[in-house]
């Protein structure tokens, strides 16, 4: 879990980064406000997953990380694909966007079976 609290961490970092290196047009403002909400969402969300107080609660602020990694990735695409910055230099953050959201959907998954197994058979 801590792997995941520093990487989530290091995510917001990056974005940060990203976003004070944009120009400073109304789009790329317009767009990295949106970056930069969503890219420090992801961690901010799953620290507050961690201290979730039921396996139900753990799975719906999972499913806001994966929302908001997901969404960072949808505004790292506009970024790129309007111009404001070249691929190569969105790449990285693009794809940890994208492993983020597969972790938070595998997890979630994962969550859900094991609630089914806790969960006793109902007797009639």
């Amino acid at each position: 879990m801590n792997d995941l609290k520093d990487r989530t961490k290091k995510f917001a970092l990056r974005t940060i980064k990203l976003v004070e290196s944009l120009s400073n047009s109304r789009t790329a403002d317009v767009l990295g406000k949106q970056l930069l909400r969503s890219g420090t969402s992801v961690g901010a969300n799953y620290r507050a997953a961690c201290r979730a107080r039921s396996d139900a609660e753990f799975r719906a602020k999972l499913g806001v990380v994966e929302e908001e990694s997901d969404e960072s990735a949808f505004w790292l695409e506009l970024i790129t694909d309007s111009g404001l910055m070249k691929a190569f230099l969105t790449a990285e953050l693009f794809k940890e966007a994208n492993e983020l959201t597969a972790i938070m959907v595998s997890s979630i998954r994962t969550s859900r079976k094991a609630a089914l197994i806790k969960k006793p058979a109902s007797t009639k």
